[in-house]
């Protein structure tokens, strides 16, 4: 990236971020790619965890006896409580050191995850989903915080494609991955092992992060000023933005409409809170000065219209393929394996091309998604039946392409000029952001799809080239917001050449 940071804010941050000494030639910690390794191992976990109950659901609602409408909170719960987490657990990470953070995250999500699994009624199990959700909220700021502290330069770009690599997998993943579990184990509670999976695999990544992760700074909690105003008042905006949408198939939007003004002045007197504490001198939750860091609110904006578009697909795929054209689980997460594929080669290479090409990749991302998802939606409306999922699979593998060119280059320019001591909760605040648009992209485009569904006469065909071709349209909406942010970056550099 040829920019040269031009602002006050940005000489601020960019002052922050020299490599402080550590082992090894080059100062920066010897163990910092394995400690990755782990870490995305528990992000892997968490983020499956979103999209991995989608397939159980069925079986869970036989299991314990609950309606469909109840049930829906095992998925919604568990993203809610997560998307509510974030920003607090990314301020703990960077107040009290994000090692300690991460290794109490993952401990809680291990016992959350077999509490889950062993809920013997509908309240036990919403009440653990929830619980997991948190302890996942509290794990995954403390990624994004470990790899501003243990990287530099371009090798913070390669870790950041690692994580987009994760991300996108995760999300993909889960259909196939819980698929499998059902397949694998048979009987009444096959579906616990959902959760119970977590388990195993918990313990040897907590065990490797013990030995593995560097202990990171913190003050300890004498250290620690808790704004517990600002986090109430996030919380609740927050929460009152979200609930509507994760109870959208019961109605909320229609019934819950009144919360969103309250999320709106919720969210105005969190702004003012923050800018009252910053005047006071103390540590606020969400440091306002993060609003003038360049590259900052554009990229957390781009992450939430991506992730509106880019999570709602997989619910409406699964619903086409499995009620409209009799696919198992298993198979209909199959046939959108190619879109994984995509995203997890792209991200790792984009990553190494951050520093390069900077916000073009995401620019060329973003275009590569929405030719892939308008060609998936053509072909869909005409193509039914078992050659359905084969006709996408090339569409599906572009969009893949495109979005590992999105989702980890634009963390890393969103985060670029963050100050290390902020990288937790500027981390969580970003991914807060994505949480919103998921939750808004999974209501909204299923929307679409019952209502063009109902409104053809059973026609899943035209209900799902609709939604995927609205999902197309979030796309272009966050390209449009990369390229006038690319803009606003080449004017910057331009400026900073002339002085």
């Amino acid at each position: 990236m040829n920019e040269r940071p031009e602002s006050a804010a940005m000489t601020v941050a960019t002052v922050a971020l020299p490599s402080q000494p550590a082992p090894g030639q080059d100062g920066a910690d010897p163990r910092r790619w394995k400690a990755l390794a782990v870490t995305q191992l528990a992000a892997f976990m968490v983020l499956l965890d979103v999209s991995i109950v989608n397939v159980a659901l069925p079986s869970i609602e036989r299991g314990v006896g609950m309606p469909a409408t109840t049930a829906q909170w095992v998925v919604s719960g568990y993203a809610l409580t997560l998307g509510l987490t974030l920003v607090s657990a990314g301020r703990l990470g960077d107040a009290l050191g994000r090692r300690r953070m991460f290794l109490v995250a993952l401990a809680a999500f291990v016992v959350t995850s077999s509490l889950t699994g062993a809920a013997p009624n509908p309240e036990v199990l919403i009440g653990a989903r929830l619980l997991q959700g948190v302890a996942g909220g509290l794990l995954i700021p403390q990624n994004t915080g470990l790899i501003q502290e243990l990287f530099r330069g371009a090798e913070r770009g390669r870790a950041f494609g690692v994580l987009g690599a994760t991300v996108g997998l995760a999300t993909a993943a889960g259909p196939v991955i819980g698929g499998l579990i059902l397949g694998l184990v048979s009987g009444h509670d096959a579906w616990r092992w959902v959760f119970y999976v977590n388990v195993p695999i918990g313990l040897v990544a907590l065990v490797l992060a013990a030995r593995l992760v560097p202990a990171s700074t913190g003050g300890g909690l004498r250290s620690v000023h808790l704004d517990i105003i600002g986090a109430l008042l996030l919380g609740g905006a927050v929460l009152s933005l979200l609930v509507p949408l994760v109870d959208a198939d019961s109605g909320g939007l229609t019934r819950l409409w009144w919360l969103w003004p309250l999320a709106a002045l919720l969210l105005a007197m969190f702004c003012w809170w923050e800018l009252r504490t910053r005047r006071h001198r103390r540590q606020p939750l969400l440091d306002p000065r993060l609003a003038s860091t360049p590259g900052y609110p554009a990229g957390a904006a781009i992450g939430l219209v991506y992730f509106v578009g880019f999570t709602g697909i997989w619910l409406v795929l699964a619903l086409f393929f499995q009620d409209g054209l009799g696919y198992s689980p298993l198979r209909s997460g199959l046939s959108v394996t190619p879109f994984a594929l995509g995203v997890a080669a792209s991200a790792v290479v984009a990553g190494r091309l951050v520093p390069r090409l900077g916000r073009w990749l995401t620019v060329c991302g973003l275009i590569a998604t929405i030719v892939g998802l308008v060609a998936a939606a053509v072909i869909l409306r005409h193509v039914t039946g078992d050659a359905a999922a084969w006709a996408i699979l090339g569409p599906l593998l572009v969009a893949g392409v495109g979005g590992g060119m999105v989702t980890s280059p634009n963390m890393t320019l969103t985060l670029q000029y963050v100050p290390v001591s902020m990288a937790g909760a500027a981390g969580g605040a970003a991914q807060t952001a994505q949480r919103i648009g998921a939750a808004i992209g999974t209501a909204a485009l299923t929307t679409i799809f019952y209502h063009v569904l109902t409104r053809s006469g059973r026609d899943y065909s035209s209900a799902v080239s609709d939604a995927v071709l609205s999902a197309a349209g979030f796309m272009l909406l966050a390209l449009l917001m990369a390229i006038t942010e690319l803009t606003r970056r080449q004017r910057r550099g331009t400026r900073g050449a002339r002085a």
